[in-house]
């Protein structure tokens, strides 16, 4: 047996499993003795299937810097720097905008900004938040291989050369962030991110952690990426502490590719499928919610064999994340039905959250649910469909009450960090 300590809002709680129960990503492995902006400088020297950035600059008026916002841990402060000095190489003249890709979330406030860029960037660059709900700010470009309109951020368009930043870590149904995902959904109008997230495409059996071939949701993120004309990322892949360690620039399938390459090496694990898989989502913030955690429990999911238990530890502070993805799981008859009603939504009315609702419920139609969690969202919990514990050895007893006999345990200390193959 080996004790280790599952993450869990800003503490830790203590479990102790068989050794070959634990399935753990290299990620902890990591390390550069460089700093991240080297890291970054090397990379953008040696670009992957794409001319220097300072040589792209040559001659064009204007650039729009696709950046991340505030809810991603992108180390801006590495990347930036070189680009817009590359930018400026040759061009010092050129007219460069900070496109902040907000995708469906809230917009990025100032003060965010400044603590994520740092003063001398968010006081000397123009930049733009883009809202992805403003159509007068928004311009459709063509349609995407699904049909779904491709509306994007005037300021993405308006423009001479476009180019991102943004980091690579496993996303529990794009495949992979980073990338192609700048655009889409980073800068895209709400219509568009809708119809990208669609019922369909959700339940599409590719629509996994990893999944690159055959996603229908990548296939879509790649056509916009390709229709607007994104000449050039910057990606990096960070450590546990949110260091860059890694980094990869060039051509945006390219450079992806290579990048996403690298990072399979340490975050892929094998799992013999458990009975009950014991999961968390990583700890604060990314367990503040049980709309979050659903990314958490997809890794559970791929875990585990036909009728498991899987077990949540989240603290929860923030509770739900959004009344709407609570009501669907609150008010529908099953989750079965729930998932099926989604799956059968057409594209063109898709609602905002839909797809969070819709993984859960695919989850709970195989898999009954424990979260551990604090007291106060017991009801809530129980009101979604799922069974509360407030301590994980009264979870893992109850678990174990269910599946009788000597069922086998399975530990990922934090499921959003791995990939798992079966």
């Amino acid at each position: 047996m080996k004790n280790i300590f599952i993450p869990y809002g800003r503490t830790r709680i203590p479990c102790s499993a068989p050794v070959n129960a634990l399935l753990c990503s290299r990620v902890g492995e990591l390390v550069s003795e460089k700093s991240g902006i080297d890291l970054v400088r090397e990379a953008m020297d040696r670009p992957i299937g794409a001319p220097r950035l300072s040589e792209l600059a040559r001659g064009k008026k204007s650039c729009t810097i696709i950046i991340s916002d505030h809810t991603r841990p992108v180390p801006s402060r590495d990347i930036l720097p070189p680009m817009l000095r590359q930018l400026r190489e040759e061009n010092p003249n050129i007219r460069i905008k900070l496109l902040v890709a907000t995708g469906f979330h809230r917009p990025t406030t100032s003060d965010e900004l400044l603590k994520k860029l740092g003063e001398e960037i968010a006081g000397r660059e123009e930049i733009i938040v883009h809202n992805a709900f403003d159509p007068a700010s928004n311009v459709n470009i063509g349609t995407l291989p699904s049909g779904a309109p491709l509306v994007i951020d005037r300021a993405a368009v308006e423009t001479e050369l476009l180019i991102a930043e943004g980091f690579i870590e496993p996303h529990f149904f794009a495949g992979f962030s980073g990338g192609r995902k700048s655009v889409l959904p980073g800068i895209c109008d709400k219509a568009t991110v809708l119809g990208n997230h669609c019922g369909a495409f959700i339940a599409s059996p590719f629509a996994r952690a990893g999944v690159l071939d055959a996603n229908p949701l990548h296939r879509d993120m790649l056509a916009a990426a390709e229709m607007a004309r994104l000449a050039f990322i910057v990606n990096v892949v960070i450590d546990e502490q949110k260091k860059t360690v890694a980094a990869f620039a060039g051509d945006f399938r390219q450079a992806h590719e290579a990048g996403v390459a690298f990072l399979r090496q340490y975050c892929e694990v094998k799992a013999v499928p458990g009975d009950i898989v014991i999961s968390s989502n990583g700890g604060a913030p990314l367990d503040q919610n049980i709309y979050q955690c659903v990314k958490g429990l997809t890794a559970a999911e791929a875990s585990a064999a036909p009728g498991a238990v899987l077990i949540m530890c989240a603290e929860l502070a923030d509770g739900t994340g959004g009344d709407s993805f609570y009501r669907s799981l609150r008010d529908c008859e099953s989750p079965r039905a729930h998932f099926e009603r989604c799956a059968a939504t057409p594209q063109a009315e898709t609602i905002p959250d839909q797809w969070e609702s819709q993984i859960l419920a695919r989850i709970l139609m195989k898999h009954r649910v424990i979260f551990v969690s604090r007291p106060e969202m017991e009801q809530t919990i129980r009101e979604m469909k799922m069974d509360f514990a407030p301590s994980l050895e009264q979870a893992v007893a109850m678990a174990r009450k269910e599946k009788g006999g000597n069922p086998r345990i399975t530990v990922i200390p934090d499921g959003v960090s791995v990939i798992v193959r079966q």
